[in-house]
């Protein structure tokens, strides 16, 4: 992820992460992408039932009963070994992971362990006592995914009301003092409303929206097509950078951050040079300290059924089972091809990617996508929207 805020408007400086050694169990949360042990954040997804039937799901979810989910007591082994390795967070996502009733047993569990436990949730089914209960166990943060305005992310969600249903869940959430923040995957069908999103961080004092870029994967495979162009997604990073500055210049201090495409930070640093920023190479520093895309490295997801991904989007490839063997102990384990190379994806890299002079800041971005569009896990990613002019090395 890019933290357009942090980095554009400057609300961290390489000082800030320096200061606690970048070890992410010492790094504030909006501090620890930038640390350099990289053991992972884990998104788990808990359940793969969902109340709602979104057109972009990677895991393809629906609103039926699906069996071989990880029971409470293999939920919780799984929680001592994430602690134990040093999982700095611990991502309860889903499906919708609301409706698993477990929860909150396993939401305290994870923060009893050292971790920090944070939900990735559609909002519609958070009420006032759910929001209460997040505060009492210490939940740390309630991301909520909107796809645009109501009309427009109630088509996108395939339900009516879900718009109106997440934005009560926002408002129990900021009543209860829950951190809570927008989820928004951009694509042809709602790129239209994201002016409109920056105008609900104000009138709804919401304080943190994050753009996702769109990964091909699951239901998502189908959206391919609603992706952005090139040109078109450089329109976008630079009206949210435009709109994330005038807010930060009225005193409206938002975290505003895209994801899922790490040329955002290499097009952000070009526009810095471009307008003489000062700033310029301290946010190159802070690029490089991010390291790009961690796919298999600073980002792991175990699936509801118990099985290892390198992310949450690779669901075809998994490295094994924590029925059968720790979290931990697979994690580290690089007889896997393939997760030997993505601990060190460089020299495996191919065409634009391999001489792209932004790779120590990118990574090689989303191998996932890059294997959706040519079947070939690392050929450049499409979503890449740098020109070759901008790419190439500096004689």
């Amino acid at each position: 992820m890019i933290g357009i805020s942090k980095l554009y408007c400057g609300t961290v400086e390489p000082s800030d992460v320096l200061r606690y050694g970048r070890k992410a169990k010492e790094l504030p949360s909006h501090l620890l992408q930038f640390s350099e042990d990289k053991k992972p954040i884990v998104v788990w997804n808990t359940t793969r039932r969902c109340n709602l039937r979104c057109v972009h799901c990677y895991s393809q979810s629906a609103d039926v009963d699906y069996e071989g989910e990880l029971t409470t007591k293999e939920g919780l082994e799984l929680l001592d070994d994430l602690g134990q390795f040093g999982v700095p967070v611990v991502l309860f996502s889903g499906g919708e992971p609301l409706m698993r009733r477990d929860l909150l047993t396993l939401i305290q569990a994870a923060k009893e362990r050292g971790m920090r436990a944070v939900i990735s949730t559609n909002g519609t089914l958070i009420d006032q006592e759910k929001a209460d209960q997040f505060a009492r166990i210490g939940l740390s943060y309630v991301g909520v995914s909107l796809d645009g305005m109501r009309q427009t992310n109630d088509k996108f969600r395939g339900k009516a009301g879900a718009f109106e249903k997440a934005l009560a869940g926002i408002r129990c959430c900021k009543k209860a003092g829950v951190k809570v923040g927008l989820r928004f995957t951009i694509n042809k069908r709602n790129v239209q409303d994201i002016e409109s999103i920056f105008q609900l961080l104000v009138d709804e004092d919401i304080p943190r929206v994050c753009f996702y870029h769109l990964v091909y994967a699951g239901r998502g495979s189908k959206l391919r097509e609603e992706d952005l162009s090139a040109a078109e997604t450089r329109q976008v990073v630079d009206l949210i950078i435009d709109k994330t500055r005038a807010m930060h210049d009225a005193g409206l201090k938002k975290e505003v951050l895209t994801v899922d495409n790490h040329a955002d930070g290499p097009y952000l640093y070009l526009r810095m040079l471009r307008e003489g920023s000062s700033r310029a190479q301290e946010v190159m520093e802070l690029l490089k300290m991010n390291g790009g895309n961690s796919s298999g490295v600073g980002i792991g997801c175990v699936s509801w059924d118990g099985q290892v991904h390198a992310d949450q989007f690779w669901r075809d490839r998994s490295f094994g089972n924590v029925r059968e063997r720790k979290f931990s102990e697979i994690w580290m384990d690089t007889g896997d091809e393939l997760m030997r190379k993505l601990k060190d994806r460089k020299p495996f890299l191919q065409g634009r990617c391999a001489d792209c002079r932004f790779l120590d800041v990118c990574n090689g971005n989303f191998r996932v996508r890059a294997e959706a569009v040519s079947g070939n896990i690392w050929a450049p990613d499409a979503a890449c929207y740098l020109t070759d002019e901008e790419i190439s090395p500096i004689d």
